[in-house]
């Protein structure tokens, strides 16, 4: 996107520790062209000097070829990285076609890594971009238009059949629409193995601001896929998150400030993607959930954490407090305020999407590892404490995988006939 989030390792894991969050997963997005392993080895040197709690990474699969499936197998047997993400969007930069995503899964499956996927239809996406510019719809309100909710619910439903065709287990990450909630929905309901992720930003905010009169407040609220500007996406999300069928909450925190935004003030289509979240994930759900009577509290927990440990084969070691596991714990106030502002918020980025909101639930104490990090309104944290988790493969996700496959064999329904003896066509040259 020509620019780099201005939150560090550092400062990210910061702001997450004063939100309640002790450990985080990030994604190494290689350039296309550019080896896995070099992509992951930046990564690690980014974070390992500055990061303050424990952390891991997935890896982004931009393009496909003998050596990408090979690094994939090194990262998952030697750098204990299991999850590997396909973006269907950002045509030319990091988007595969449905071939290629195939080879990905198929390789997913066979090293026991579970598939995610940025879900939007890249092409239509690039075309309405296009459309939108050429109709003089230059504005953050052209990046919502140009990329539709119809789009995400096609995607979703198209990774999910091509997953379910390899018969792997796949996460749709960022889960931003009602079209795409339903889609998931239909699928677990059909026995798929899918997980969908909703965002804090989902979950606390909506699209509108994204037709604000005031340029540099619409354009922080520009990620993909985008927010939607039906203020009733939130409730329906926070709702599946209570039933059920959505799995665990997420951030895909990627921050820009209001001059970084600015790359794309004439075009929508150059506005940097990404918005805050982390520090305020854990108020949001607890707000928009608890506070609400949808989720109870030992929901909560698993939506913020212990699903997200299951399904990322970290469990017992994190998502559970137990003699034997990290000593990661949150002391959380179910009752007491905060109003969210970015003169207060721990992010370097000079805007927060959720500006002024009240929220009821706080982490009051937060400890990493058995250190206290974050107690009355302070940080006390080491700078490069936190240390890489490595993650085994296979797991919870892949559970009766291979049953699926005994049962789903082709040849259990091949025909055994004599062979044709009659006459056969042969066209004219």
């Amino acid at each position: 996107m020509g620019t780099v989030s201005v939150d560090d390792f550092d400062i990210g894991s910061r702001a997450a520790i004063a939100g309640g969050t002790t450990f985080f997963i990030d994604f190494v997005i290689p350039a296309k062209g550019q080896s896995l392993l070099e992509a992951y080895d930046q990564w690690r040197g980014w974070a390992d000097p500055k990061v303050n709690c424990d952390f891991s990474l997935h890896v982004a699969v931009t393009w496909w070829s003998p050596q990408v499936s090979e690094e994939m197998g090194v990262l998952v047997r030697e750098r204990g990285v299991t999850s590997f993400k396909v973006f269907m969007a950002y045509k030319g930069a990091f988007m595969l076609g449905d071939e290629d995503m195939y080879h990905v899964f198929m390789r997913c499956k066979a090293l026991g890594a579970i598939a995610q996927v940025h879900a939007e239809n890249g092409d239509m996406v690039a075309e309405g971009q296009k459309k939108m510019l050429a109709m003089g719809i230059c504005g953050p309100e052209g990046h919502e238009m140009s990329r539709p909710e119809e789009l995400e619910a096609e995607a979703t439903n198209r990774a999910i059949t091509i997953a379910n065709r390899v018969n792997t287990p796949v996460y749709i990450v960022h889960v931003m629409s009602k079209g795409a909630a339903d889609v998931i929905c239909r699928h677990r309901k059909e026995g798929r193995r899918v997980f969908g992720e909703p965002i804090a930003a989902g979950l606390g905010t909506d699209g509108t601001h994204m037709w604000h009169h005031d340029w540099r407040h619409a354009a922080a609220y520009v990620m993909g896929p985008p927010l939607r500007p039906d203020p009733t996406t939130k409730t329906l999300l926070m709702d599946l998150l209570a039933s059920g069928d959505l799995s665990c909450v997420g951030t895909d925190n990627c921050t820009f400030c209001a001059d970084q935004k600015a790359m794309g003030k004439d075009d929508f289509s150059k506005i940097p993607n990404g918005v805050n979240g982390v520090e305020d994930r854990m108020s949001i759900v607890w707000h928009m959930g608890v506070a609400t009577g949808k989720l109870t509290p030992s929901d909560f927990v698993r939506v913020t954490s212990a699903n997200a440990a299951r399904i990322f084969n970290m469990y017992p070691r994190k998502g559970r407090i137990e003699a034997g596991t990290d000593a990661d714990i949150v002391l959380w106030d179910g009752e007491a305020k905060r109003t969210i502002s970015a003169q207060t918020h721990h992010h370097a980025v000079d805007f927060n999407i959720f500006e002024g909101m009240e929220v009821t639930g706080v982490a009051t104490t937060t400890i990493v590892a058995g250190r206290v990090v974050w107690e009355e309104n302070k940080l006390n944290t080491t700078k490069g404490s936190g240390i890489f988790v490595p993650r085994t493969p296979f797991g919870f996700p892949f559970e009766g995988i291979d049953i699926r496959d005994k049962v789903r064999d082709e040849r259990l329904r091949k025909v055994e006939r004599e062979p044709y003896t009659g006459p056969v066509f042969v066209p004219k040259k």
